[in-house]
């Protein structure tokens, strides 16, 4: 009885989870934990750091990226150029969330003094000297303003796009 109702599952998450649903739920997933993040911004006045900023950006991207991937739903070879895409976004906002992640939990008297704005850096250093500076970190980007069972936003960023690149190569392996 266990085993059929094992495969009777296995069934119905093959049918319901093609790889064009799937991409489409990614696209969503995206798409709702960028609502909350503006949510946070504009109905409770949390104001995003530049690191916060970047992190928004890639998982736009990601968004787009497994919009793209729904609406082509390509062949076996697109699929893994897709999921190679995302996993190499994805693996980007890794390494910046756990670079914030990082700067969280370094101790107050050592981290990096707050630096100018994302606007300021970028106008005055470019994109990739803007980006080079941002991603040192500054003393802004340690606040915890938020938390949620004891995570704080980059925390939680960070479970969030570790668990889209494995999703992504999930869903390009699929046939």
């Amino acid at each position: 009885m266990a085993a059929t109702n094992v495969r009777a599952g296995a069934l119905i998450a093959r049918t319901l989870l093609t790889r064009r649903s799937g991409n489409l739920l990614g696209f969503l997933a995206c798409a709702a934990l960028l609502a909350y993040g503006y949510y946070l911004q504009f109905a409770q006045g949390l104001e995003p750091c530049p690191l916060c900023m970047i992190q928004r950006l890639i998982l736009f991207a990601i968004g787009l990226v497994f919009l793209a991937a729904a609406i082509h739903h390509p062949a076996r070879p697109g699929a893994w150029l897709y999921g190679g895409l995302l996993a190499l976004l994805a693996a980007a906002g890794t390494a910046v969330a756990a670079r914030h992640v990082w700067l969280q939990h370094t101790p107050a008297d050592q981290r990096p003094s707050c630096g100018p704005g994302l606007d300021f850096l970028i106008s005055n250093f470019g994109p990739f000297g803007g980006l080079q500076r941002i991603l040192r970190g500054s003393g802004e980007c340690g606040a915890v303003d938020w938390t949620f069972l004891g995570l704080s936003i980059p925390e939680w960023t960070l479970g969030w796009f570790v668990a889209f690149l494995l999703y992504a190569l999930f869903l390009a392996a699929r046939d």
